[in-house]
């Protein structure tokens, strides 16, 4: 399968460029959150769904504000 690289629009990623293999329908994108003193052993990570957008190249994916 080969690599190609998509444009991500819109959201906390707008402007990325990714590579993607398969051209998958839907990508999502973690962003980590600071903790509090106190919370040990913890991660958090806001999270944000790219969908596939239909259309000519260049291979872009649009943020879904509504997911998840």
């Amino acid at each position: 399968m080969a690599w190609e690289t998509a444009e991500l629009e819109g959201g906390p990623a707008d402007g990325t460029r990714v590579r993607v293999a398969g051209r998958p329908r839907v990508l999502q994108v973690s962003v980590a959150c600071p903790v509090e003193e106190g919370a040990t052993g913890v991660n958090v990570a806001a999270v944000s769904v790219y969908r596939r957008r239909n259309g000519p190249e260049p291979l872009r994916y649009g943020w879904d504000g509504a997911s998840p």
